[in-house]
């Protein structure tokens, strides 16, 4: 479909009315990204955009991604003119206010057509990238006929300034994905003014050397941007559109300064835009025959959506994509019946190795996982037997060399698992962890099924050294509201914690493994069928005596656990191990659960080689905290845990004492 040009303006001013009007009415918000790329998004949505608006999950929509979160007006208003079913208008008029899908950022559990959580600046690229990606990989397998869509993402200056920006277009240049455009807002100016204040690089120099192709065009000459963006789809690459707009267009007294911004451009200012601009309707109205050619887009796309549901309804994978595109496992037992032999052996591995042991009998079964690792594929063991790298020559593949790129890793399988189809993987050091924290906790936010795999998760990495020791880590990622985070103590517990993160649809998980080798802890007189790991925690041994002691351990110290209790019951005292793979599992425990497993009347004792704080939670305020509060060391991993106090007989006393032996 193409615009009739005389239609352009009308059609964005509505975009600019809107916007300036929602924000004025919260007295919060950011105009003038919105007023200033209404222009550009008009082209878009009206000559080459992707969607229908009466089935917002379409598997072969273009993907749309504000990343410049800020400006959500821009995105509410293109939903609710192209004829979404939500935002109505009066959820327009009640933007920023408790209650109205229209939050300040843009939020995808919201509403539909919010691809992703946006806000948290050079985000939302990134996570395209990973969109653009998946798209790619299906296209691959599925062919033209089922996948075969672009990726759109209008980002302003802090988007291309944000540290994250550099790993993001890192990886889509490699990879040549050129299906992925991006709009640049490129007015000039930031919070604290123009960006000459801050900035003096060559923004389009900089994505040319990372293999992009790079278009000028004027953002408010409907014309120019139509001939930058076919400039863009005509190139293998992927492609910056530098849109040259001023912010707040259309408020006269305002425009092109940052005083538009952030903060609503007052009575007098809206009064004068609305003059400007030629707009005479009322706030919150769009004069009919506007409306009716903003809702002309949609039934163009309708008829597309059409014929694509026809193309599916012939295709001999219609079962299978449908399958994957909803996020259901496949049918069968051939894991289970897998991991169950396991049970049987005595397998002392570290648990990222258990964890390869675990890849390799999944991602035959799971053709939809994909893997990677921030380049380090052989520490992580994240690659399973047979899995191609996914190359520019190889959009097949399914393990993907990020490079020394931990943030943008994380987006990407965020970007990932929101477009549907592939359930992502990553892999890194937990220390590193903190690179990619804001997008872990996007992952949580959004209720992707993103699995981080994180390994080397404690002092028992050795030499190394405090560096790369984690301390704090593992309780800080506990934090995160919607966030599993597992940490399986030996084979066993592995694989089900594997089981349990893709089991998990709309929660991201993170699993912390170790190092060092780990005994094999459960056997095959373990009840048979049970997932002990699915309850977060779960006694592994009980007091052969009268129960005085409870030691709840995670990962490598239930070992320790199981060797301190040996030494207590052989002096008489009664003591329970229990395992606690994941404690956001066992909080979801009924009561009579939680204090069966920990009861009142015994002395609770954590052991965890990290941060003790929290661990109050289940020993109480009168009971035990093994941990670690310090900072490691650089030695071997056996006297690490000597100096610091992991071991039976270190904690075996501390134990009597607080019993008054």
């Amino acid at each position: 479909m193409s615009l009739d040009p005389t239609r352009l303006a009308p059609m964005a001013n509505a975009i600019r009315a809107l916007s300036m009007d929602a924000v004025q009415a919260a007295n919060s918000g950011h105009p003038g990204m919105p007023m200033g790329m209404a222009d550009v998004a008009t082209v878009l949505f009206a000559n080459h955009l992707k969607f229908d608006p009466a089935a917002p999950d379409w598997a072969d929509r273009d993907r749309f991604v504000l990343s410049a979160g800020h400006g959500s007006m821009l995105i509410y208003s293109l939903l609710h003119l192209s004829g979404y079913a939500h935002p109505t208008m009066e959820e327009i008029a009640n933007f920023r206010q408790l209650g109205s899908p229209c939050a300040g950022h843009p939020e995808n559990f919201l509403l539909d057509g919010v691809e992703c959580t946006t806000g948290p600046l050079g985000q939302g690229l990134a996570m395209a990238v990973g969109m653009a990606i998946a798209e790619r990989h299906l296209n691959a397998e599925f062919g033209d006929n089922l996948v075969d869509h672009r990726t759109w993402v209008v980002a302003g200056d802090g988007c291309l300034m944000e540290g994250i920006n550099h790993e993001a277009i890192g990886i889509a240049g490699h990879l040549k994905l050129g299906r992925m455009i991006v709009l640049w807002d490129d007015n000039t100016i930031t919070i604290d003014g123009s960006t000459d204040l801050s900035t003096s690089e060559d923004i389009r120099a900089r994505y040319e050397a990372t293999g992009w192709h790079v278009v000028s065009c004027d953002g408010h000459d409907g014309a120019d941007i139509e001939r930058a963006i076919e400039e863009a789809i005509a190139d293998e690459r992927p492609s910056l559109v530098a849109c040259r707009t001023v912010i707040g267009k259309g408020a006269p007294n305002k425009q092109g300064t940052s005083a538009t911004h952030g903060a609503a451009l007052g009575a007098d200012e809206v009064a004068a835009a609305r003059e400007e601009l030629g707009w005479s309707a009322a706030a919150f109205e769009i004069p009919d025959d506007i409306l009716a050619d903003w809702r002309a887009l949609g039934q163009h796309g309708a008829d597309m959506h059409g014929e694509w549901r026809e193309r599916l309804g012939a295709s001999e994978h219609k079962a299978e994509f449908e399958r994957r595109m909803a996020g259901e496992l496949p049918q069968g037992d051939k894991a289970a019946q897998a991991f169950a032999d396991w049970l049987g052996k005595d397998q002392k591995v570290a648990t990222r190795k258990a964890s390869e042991m675990a890849l390799d009998v999944l991602t035959p079964l799971l053709p939809e996982m994909i893997g990677g690792s921030a380049d380090l594929t052989g520490s992580n063991n994240t690659k399973a037997k047979g899995m191609e790298p996914l190359t520019a020559d190889n959009y097949g593949g399914r393990y993907l060399y990020y490079g020394i790129r931990e943030f943008g890793m994380a987006a990407a399988m965020n970007g990932m698992a929101l477009h549907g189809g592939v359930i992502p993987y990553g892999g890194t050091f937990l220390i590193f962890s903190d690179y990619c924290r804001n997008a872990v906790r996007l992952s949580a936010l959004q209720q992707t099924r993103a699995i981080y795999v994180f390994t080397h998760d404690s002092i028992g990495l050795g030499e190394d050294g405090p560096t790369h020791q984690p301390v704090e880590q593992l309780m800080s990622l506990r934090l995160i509201p919607n966030l599993y985070v597992f940490r399986p103590a030996d084979v066993i517990e592995t694989a089900e914690c594997w089981n349990l993160a893709l089991q998990a649809k709309g929660t991201p998980s993170v699993l912390a493994l170790s190092r060092q080798n780990l005994p094999q802890l459960r056997h095959a007189d373990d009840p048979e069928g049970e997932m002990l790991s699915g309850k977060g925690a779960y006694r592994l041994r009980a007091a052969t005596g009268t129960r005085k002691v409870v030691l709840i351990a995670t990962g490598s110290e239930v070992e320790l656990a199981c060797a301190a209790a040996d030494a207590l019951e052989a002096d008489g005292i009664g003591v329970d191990v229990v395992s606690m793979p994941c404690m956001e599992l066992f909080a979801e425990q009924d009561e009579a659960y939680l204090t069966d497993l920990l009861p009142a009347d015994a002395l609770k004792v954590s052991i965890e080689a990290g941060a003790t704080l929290g661990w109050e939670r289940y020993t109480g305020t009168d009971g035990l905290q093994i941990g670690l509060d310090r900072f490691g060391a650089s030695a071997p991993a056996g006297d690490l845990f000597e100096k610091f106090g992991f071991t039976a007989e270190a904690i075996v006393p501390k134990i009597k004492a607080k019993l008054g032996i």
